[in-house]
This record gives C-alpha cells, sequence and structure tokens, in this order.
C-alpha cells in the first residue's frame, strides 16, 4: 500500500502537534517547517478536525491542537479516515468492469494484505510514533 500526500500530510500534522502539545500550532507554521502549500495543509487540518483528530482555534493566538491524548490516537484510524477508503485497487470499489473479477484470484490476497496493512498501524499510536520524543523536538526545532 502506498499512501497518498494527504494522508502523509495529515501524519506529519499530528506528529508536530504531538510534539509541540499542549501550544496550539498555526497551519502556517506547519507548512512553513516541512515546506508544503499552506492552502493544501489547510485542506489537510479541516479533515483532521472534521474527523476529531485535531481542534482548530481561529484569531491571532489561533491554531491546531490535538483532539485528544496522543496515545489515543491511532495511527490505522487516521489512515483510514484519511485515505477516505480507498481501494487499493479498483475492483474493491464501485468499478467492477474487469474483465478477469469473476475468476480473478488477486482480490483475496490483496483484501488480506490490506487488513494485515491496517492491522500493523493499528498497533502503533501517535505517541508511539514520535519517540524518542526529545529526537523529534529537535528536528522541528521545539
Amino acid at each position: 500500500m502506498q499512501l497518498d500526500k494527504f494522508t502523509d500530510y495529515a501524519l506529519r500534522i499530528l506528529m508536530t502537534l504531538a510534539v509541540r502539545a499542549p501550544a496550539r500550532v498555526p497551519t502556517s507554521q506547519i507548512a512553513l517547517l516541512y515546506d508544503l502549500s499552506e492552502h493544501h495543509l489547510a485542506k489537510v487540518a479541516t479533515q483532521l478536525v472534521a474527523e476529531g483528530f485535531a481542534r482548530s482555534e481561529r484569531g491571532r493566538n489561533g491554531g491546531l491542537t490535538l483532539g485528544r491524548r496522543a496515545d489515543l490516537i491511532s495511527i490505522g484510524d487516521v489512515v483510514r479516515a484519511m485515505k477516505r477508503d480507498d481501494p487499493v485497487v479498483e475492483c474493491f470499489g464501485t468499478n467492477k468492469s474487469c474483465l478477469i473479477l469473476p475468476a480473478c484470484g488477486l482480490r483475496g490476497p490483496l483484501a488480506q494484505a490490506q487488513e494485515a496493512f491496517f492491522a500493523t498501524l493499528d498497533g502503533y499510536a501517535l505517541a508511539d510514533v514520535v519517540q524518542p520524543h526529545s529526537a523529534f523536538a529537535a528536528l522541528l526545532d521545539v
């Protein structure tokens, strides 16, 4: 499985918020930190807020904070929410037009692989992936 940029950026935002907690971090600051488009990160942040992984406050002292403690945010849940159930192959989605679909032997192994991918990610919380905290914080100039 390959993560799309949207999901990658979501994880980077959350990791940054975890390291800088409880401080509010503006999206513009995160964009600058990773050299990413602020406009695109704002869309990702909006989705993170909608899913409850982050909170947003507007205004001069506004910014993003974690929606709950980092140890309660499952990486698997974040990836599922951000990928919006993008299928690993077309035939897992709504497109059932593949000629070999009725006899295809790949669907079972691919479904198992996808589940194994998420099962592995489910074993990690956001707090786990920012350890060691001090080394991660140093990279982010915290």
